[in-house]
């Protein structure tokens, strides 16, 4: 028989862990829970989508490439060109950002347009735009769309989806062992006590709450803060089905207003455009209760104009939607990827040796959505007690 698993937070990291853990235990062992009345409401559904294969530093190097392997697997087995991933190519114009990480520089071209630039960008005499990575490193996918088709194929696997829902509580057995997690569904406060030996937290910027309301005598803190960004996504006549024959672009730049943008083009006839990011702006209590600046959304809108206009003073962009994420960040800039000891637990412990345990995933920063696959896959295997497909070590607390 199957231990049962709760896993807290089915943002992007939950539902990959828990897809591939149903592809080895029952589905209906598995339970994934949300506090927020809707799914992806912060950064799983409002990021970039931005995939890389070697961007990341020596600790997270191996997850990256196993992650990255992922994405295109999964593009490939379900037709991910109209529906998940799709190549791209990345440049750099006039600045910099975590396009840093991409290394050296292999082409650069000035003043006049590039016939491989992106027909959506604006150019002007005297800027640069300059490629950053090779083909076959990077590539783009819809987040949401990601994050819904995960979340389908867990369901039809059996497992169980508790939204709007927060865990309370957890319980012990006669060994002091945990036994049972207490949530509550927020709208409608019935209270359920789900039997489990084994949890997962999974829940981004909120993952530090969780864990301090299950174990409130535990001494521990878990180092993850959260990293507010502001995004918008556009629609342009100049990023049409006929321009995505030739692949989506990264661009990554500089602005006048002092600050980095990203910006994406998605299948679709979908560019996305963020960057503008704020470590004051308090965290909400629930992903839906979060408000939209909207100064920071007219800085977003003016350089999509500068960016993404014509040469003649004529703004064709339409706003298709706006968004407000917060990341789960860390000091060192990597995830946090654990088992953790019960001395950390507060007088709780767990059955261990493949029958219990508490584990962490959480921490990504702008690679949520890059790392997320990699990250499911390598969860799934601690969980189940099995070896990492990588390792990860390096990404312990």
């Amino acid at each position: 028989m199957s231990s049962t698993t709760v896993i807290l937070g089915s943002g992007i990291i939950g539902v990959s862990t828990a897809y591939y853990l149903s592809q080895s235990v029952p589905g209906s062992s598995i339970h994934l829970i949300d506090s927020s009345p809707e799914l992806f409401a912060s950064a799983s559904g409002n990021a970039g989508g931005f995939l890389a294969a070697d961007w990341f530093s020596p600790s997270v190097a191996a997850l990256g490439k196993l992650s990255f392997a992922e994405h295109k697997r999964l593009a490939d087995e379900f037709d991910g060109s109209g529906k998940r991933t799709t190549r791209g190519d990345d440049s750099l114009r006039q600045g910099t950002s975590r396009a840093s990480a991409a290394g050296d520089v292999t082409e650069s071209v000035d003043d006049d347009a590039d016939s491989n630039d992106p027909a959506w960008l604006s150019r002007t005499i005297g800027d640069s735009v300059e490629s950053i990575s090779g083909e076959g490193s990077t590539a783009q996918v819809d987040p949401r769309r990601l994050c819904h088709f995960l979340l389908d194929e867990c369901l039809q696997r059996g497992v169980q989806l508790h939204q709007p829902a927060r865990a309370q509580s957890v319980d012990k057995d006669m060994r002091d062992e945990l036994s049972n997690i207490r949530i509550v569904n927020t709208e409608t406060k019935m209270v359920s006590d789900i039997p489990c030996t084994k949890i997962l937290i999974a829940a981004g910027a909120w993952s530090p709450e969780v864990f301090s309301t299950l174990f409130p005598n535990s001494h521990k803190k878990l180092p993850i803060s959260s990293l507010a960004g502001h995004s918008l996504v556009v629609r342009s006549s100049r990023w049409s089905q006929e321009h995505e024959e030739k692949g989506c672009h990264a661009i990554f730049t500089n602005d006048e207003a002092g600050y980095s943008p990203e910006i994406f083009s998605r299948i679709g006839g979908e560019i996305y455009i963020a960057g503008l990011n704020s470590s004051t702006l308090s965290l909400p209590h629930v992903a839906t209760d979060s408000n939209i600046d909207e100064k920071a959304t007219r800085k977003l809108k003016k350089t999509a104009r500068r960016l993404l206009g014509t040469n003649e003073d004529v703004d064709d962009l339409e706003v298709v939607r706006q968004g407000l994420c917060f990341r789960p960040v860390t000091n060192l800039g990597t995830p946090i990827l654990t088992c953790v000891s019960d001395n950390m637990l507060g007088g709780v412990s767990t059955r261990g040796a493949r029958e219990g345990g508490l584990w962490i995933a959480a921490g990504h920063g702008p690679w949520g959505i890059s790392l997320s696959l990699g990250t499911g896959r390598v969860m799934a295997d601690m969980i189940l007690g099995q070896p990492v497909s990588v390792d990860v070590s390096g990404l312990r607390m």
